[in-house]
């Protein structure tokens, strides 16, 4: 159990590492990365260049904490990132998804920020 636990953590990485040689956040267009795990979800939005984060929400916070790690909790914390992005007049960001499949979770999250208004 616990070998096949490290072989699907080392795959990931390898897909984050992957996807990482391509993805770079500007000022202009961030990179919007997701974290989870089976309890919690976190987003970040990233300028790469300058190395510090614009924006970011996650289900540890005080008034998120009553959003699961679900695939309807992904889409409500999507659009409230989408819409403290809007706040900050960034409306196109760069999507990596951290080396976790596109699917569930992850998709209803990008869907949640696309409902929001961001372009990605």
């Amino acid at each position: 159990m616990l070998q096949k636990m490290l072989e699907k953590d080392r795959k990931r990485l390898r897909r984050k590492i992957h996807i990482r040689k391509r993805i770079c956040g500007t000022a202009e267009r961030p990179r919007m990365t997701v974290t989870k795990s089976n309890r919690r979800i976190s987003v970040q939005i990233i300028d790469d260049i300058k190395g510090h984060t614009l924006v970011s929400a996650s289900t540890l916070e005080k008034d998120l904490r009553n959003i699961k790690a679900t695939v309807a909790g992904a889409g409500q914390l999507g659009e409230i990132v989408g819409k403290r992005l809007l706040d900050k007049n960034v409306k196109t960001v760069v999507f990596d998804r951290n080396g976790y499949l596109y699917h569930g979770i992850v998709k209803a999250l990008a869907d949640g920020s696309r409902k929001a208004g961001i372009v990605f």
